[in-house]
C-alpha cells in the first residue's frame, strides 16, 4: 500500500485520500483583517433575545445546531464600551469547542448566538452583561471590566450531533480519532462534489479533535494512527489554500507536517509550490529538491524545478537589460590611423608652418 502512495503523481495535487484541488471551485473566506475595533455591518439586525442580537456578515449552508451539539467556532470579542479586544481564537490558530447547553455561565450570550447559526456562517454578535461576564466582569484572563456589555465576531466552523454532549475532554482516544475520521471522510465526499467551503470546515473540525493538547499525550501505535488522521486533512487544506492563492496558510499546514515526517513528499512538494508563487525560489527549490530525493521520477517534480530555472533565467535576462540601461553603451573607439596617414598629416602641418613663415617675412619686407 505504502509502495503504491509514493507512485502516485503529485501534479495532480492529490492527497492519500483521493482529494484533487483542481477541482475546486468554491471560495471561503479569509480570517478576519486585524482591526481597532469590531467591523461595521450593514445588514439586518435580528434581536436573538432582549439581550442578544445578531448580524449576518456572511451566510452559512445547512441546519443549525441543536441542545448538545459540539460546536467548533472561531471568534474575536470585544468590551463594546471601551472597545478593547479581550479574547482572539483566530490568533490562537486554535478553534473553540462549545456543548450548546452545557456552556460556561459567562458564554450564555454567545452559545445563544451560535445555536441561531449555520455551518460556515460568519456573525456579529451584541451580547448585554448579563448574559456575558456579569455585574462583576473578569479581573483574570481575559480581563472584562464589569457590566460591560460585548460584541463578538463569530465563525461557526461546524457541529457534532451528540445527543449526550460529550465533549472531546470526555472522549477515549479511540472515539476522538474515530470523530476525526469521519470529518476528513466527510470533508472527502464535499470535495468531490465541488463543495471546498464546507470540505475545508470538515478539514478544520478534524485537526480540532487532533488538538497539540491530545497529540502530546500520545505515543506507539495511539501516535500512529492520530497522525495517518491529522496529516491528510493538513494536506488537503494546503492543496486547498493553493488554488485559492492563500499561499501563506498553505505553507503553515505543509510544515505541521513536515514537523512530525520530515520526507513527506506531497508536504515537500506543496510547501514549494506555495513558496513559489510567493517569489521564495531558493526556498522552493531546496523543498523540490528534497521531494526528487524521496520520488525521483515524479514528473511534477521535474517540471517545477524547470519552472524555477526558466524563471531564475528570465530574471538574469531582465537585469542584464537593466544594467545596460543604467550604465549606457560603452563609447566607440575611434580606429588609430595607419602610418602612412600619419606621414601625410605631418607633411601637411610642416607646409602649413612654412607658408605662415614666408609670409610674415613678406609683410616684414613690404
Amino acid at each position: 500500500m505504502e509502495d503504491e502512495q509514493q507512485q502516485r503523481p503529485l501534479d495532480g495535487l492529490e492527497d492519500e485520500d483521493g482529494v484533487t484541488a483542481e477541482a475546486a471551485s468554491y471560495v471561503r473566506s479569509d480570517p478576519p483583517q486585524e482591526s481597532d475595533g469590531p467591523p461595521k455591518v450593514d445588514s439586518e439586525v435580528e434581536v436573538l433575545h432582549e439581550k442578544v442580537t445578531k448580524q449576518i456578515i456572511r451566510e452559512g449552508h445547512g441546519q443549525k445546531p441543536s441542545k448538545y451539539s459540539t460546536c467548533f467556532v472561531h471568534y474575536m470579542a470585544w468590551a463594546e464600551g471601551t472597545q478593547h479586544k479581550f479574547e482572539d481564537t483566530w490568533h490562537e490558530q486554535q478553534p473553540v469547542e462549545l456543548v450548546l447547553g452545557k456552556e460556561k455561565k459567562e458564554m450564555q450570550g454567545l452559545a445563544l448566538g451560535i445555536s441561531s447559526m449555520k455551518s460556515g456562517e460568519h456573525a456579529l454578535l451584541h451580547v448585554g452583561w448579563e448574559l456575558g461576564y456579569g455585574k462583576e466582569g473578569c479581573f483574570s484572563f481575559p480581563n472584562v471590566p464589569p457590566m460591560a456589555d460585548i460584541i463578538y465576531e463569530v465563525e461557526l466552523i461546524g457541529f457534532d450531533e451528540t445527543k449526550e454532549g460529550k465533549a472531546r475532554s470526555d472522549m477515549t482516544v479511540e472515539e476522538r480519532i474515530g470523530a476525526a475520521d469521519r470529518r476528513k471522510m466527510d470533508g472527502n465526499a464535499l470535495f468531490k462534489d465541488e463543495k471546498l467551503e464546507e470540505a475545508m470546515q470538515q478539514y478544520e473540525m478534524a485537526i480540532a479533535y487532533m488538538g497539540d493538547d491530545f497529540m502530546f499525550q500520545l505515543f506507539g501505535k495511539y501516535r500512529d494512527m492520530a497522525l495517518a488522521v491529522k496529516n491528510p486533512c493538513h494536506l488537503n487544506m494546503a492543496a486547498c489554500l493553493i488554488k485559492l492563492k492563500r499561499f501563506e496558510e498553505a505553507i503553515g499546514h505543509c510544515s505541521m507536517v513536515l514537523t512530525e515526517d520530515e520526507n513527506n513528499t506531497k508536504a515537500l512538494f506543496r510547501r514549494g509550490k506555495a513558496r513559489a508563487e510567493l517569489g521564495q525560489t531558493d526556498a522552493a527549490h531546496e523543498d523540490f529538491l528534497k521531494a526528487r530525493k524521496h520520488a525521483p521520477d515524479d514528473k511534477a517534480i521535474g517540471r517545477e524545478l524547470r519552472a524555477l530555472a526558466e524563471q531564475d533565467k528570465a530574471l538574469y535576462q531582465k537585469q542584464k537589460e537593466i544594467y545596460k540601461g543604467i550604465f549606457g553603451p560603452r563609447p566607440e573607439q575611434k580606429p588609430e590611423p595607419e602610418p602612412s596617414s600619419q606621414l601625410i598629416i605631418l607633411w601637411r602641418c610642416l607646409l602649413t608652418l612654412l607658408c605662415r613663415i614666408f609670409r610674415l617675412r613678406r609683410q616684414k619686407a613690404e
